[in-house]
């Protein structure tokens, strides 16, 4: 018969199981009480992260954001003009603010250079107009370009318009020494003459020196137009009649060389005027080449008339004769003239009118 104890466990068995379940436990807790502190320390390190990022994010443009970049435009500026002569002289192509006075950039600008290794002597003065600020007048002299029965205007710079003037220069022959086109104010003086140089304004305010092929007159567009004989330079090459002498003018004593004035063009439609004695057509040509001109023409010509003048402020205040020639004076064209010239203003916005 077996004991009555013998399908019950031993005290020492239910212990030892007991034991078991306790350490087990004790494990558990242990496991834990390493993991919690792991734990926070994971939670710390990735809220030090998101601060991190937060900082960068606030201190940085969103990647939304499309940044703005503001640009100048330089207004264009001529280059110095290399000298022909070396070494060069202290000044000699470097081009001198005329309008200084004036606010913005410059609007006429001066420069000198020898033209003849022969005879160092020989120096032509040169004057750049920027376009784009500038209006160009023509006025009648007393008695050029020639007679006409038309009102011939101020025969001066106008009073009303010397509060903008900038500068003064010839213009070209008259009528007698050469037929030529004559067009200011709305008004025909001369009608225009194809296949002759011309100097012309249009209403937008922009300037050419073209091989003139638009007929008699000028059309709604044009503003003012000169001509005096053909061109002397074309596609930034001296023209074939520059080659013979006659072909630009009666000169002093019949003397091939004398002194002759010119005015060009450069590639940005900016206005170039030149002069120096001693010149042919075809010398007179190579300085507005070198000068940087695609087209240019020959305006008066011999001793007396080159003159380019500029004011020292408003009001045509302390003019300036900038070409040395012992038979201008400064304050040429602020009275009434015997020939016809040019007149350089401030631009006014909107379309190109003639002070009248």
């Amino acid at each position: 018969m077996s004991s009555p104890y013998a399908s019950a466990p031993s005290p020492s068995r239910r212990t030892s199981r007991a034991d078991v379940s306790r350490r087990r436990q004790a494990l558990r807790r242990r496991r834990l009480r390493r993991l919690v502190p792991l734990s926070i320390l994971v939670v710390i390190a990735v809220a030090a992260l998101l601060i991190v990022a937060n900082h960068s994010s606030t201190s940085s443009a969103p990647a939304t954001t499309i940044a703005t970049v503001t640009t100048t435009t330089i207004p264009y500026n001529p280059s110095a003009i290399k000298p022909i002569l070396t070494p060069a002289q202290p000044g000699e192509g470097l081009w001198t603010v005329k309008d200084s006075w004036m606010p913005g950039a410059p609007a006429v600008e001066s420069t000198w250079f020898r033209t003849t290794p022969s005879n160092p002597s020989i120096i032509a003065y040169a004057f750049w107009m920027r376009a784009a600020s500038t209006q160009l007048a023509l006025y009648l002299g007393y008695e050029g370009p020639g007679p006409s029965s038309l009102n011939r205007g101020p025969e001066m710079v106008p009073l009303a318009a010397r509060g903008r003037l900038l500068s003064t220069f010839n213009s070209g022959f008259y009528e007698k020494d050469g037929s030529a086109g004559f067009y200011t104010n709305h008004t025909l003086y001369y009608p225009m003459v194809n296949g002759l140089a011309a100097l012309v304004e249009y209403a937008n305010g922009s300037y050419d020196v073209m091989n003139w092929q638009g007929g008699t007159t000028p059309g709604p567009s044009i503003v003012m137009a000169r001509q005096n004989l053909p061109l002397i330079v074309d596609h930034g090459q001296a023209t074939a009649p520059t080659t013979n002498w006659p072909n630009y003018g009666i000169t002093l004593g019949g003397v091939p060389a004398v002194w002759r004035t010119a005015i060009g063009i450069d590639p940005h439609g900016n206005l170039i005027y030149a002069t120096a004695a001693s010149q042919l057509p075809s010398t007179l040509a190579q300085i507005m080449i070198h000068l940087g001109c695609v087209r240019a023409m020959q305006l008066d010509i011999n001793p007396a008339w080159p003159i380019y003048n500029t004011y020292g402020g408003p009001n045509a205040a302390s003019p300036a004769l900038n070409v040395p020639n012992p038979n201008q004076i400064a304050g040429r064209f602020l009275y009434s003239s015997t020939k016809d010239f040019f007149t350089l203003y401030a631009r006014i916005p909107g379309e190109a009118q003639i002070p009248w």
